[in-house]
């Protein structure tokens, strides 16, 4: 029974599960701080790993921090219209 009541919620969203590979705390403690202070604020509950991807892409495409944080924004809210799988 306990096992049922662990994976109770496994259907409620489309995305795949993934055994984490390091402390989520620790990784979001060596986020840039503006990059923290964006993922304190998102709408979505962003892993460290998914932020520190988009942020590193968009500051090697030579993007300043404020116009990297508006790259965030803008994938935030792409992801926020893409129709949800029930």
């Amino acid at each position: 029974m306990a096992r049922r009541d662990r994976d109770g919620n496994r259907g409620a969203v489309s995305l795949p599960t993934r055994r984490r590979q390091e402390d989520p705390m620790a990784a979001y403690d060596r986020l840039p701080p503006p990059l923290r202070a964006w993922v304190r604020e998102a709408s979505l509950p962003w892993s460290a790993q998914s932020c520190r991807r988009i942020w590193q892409a968009a500051r090697r495409a030579g993007l300043g921090e404020e116009a990297a944080l508006a790259h965030l924004d803008a994938v935030e809210q792409k992801t926020l219209a893409q129709p949800r799988n029930r």
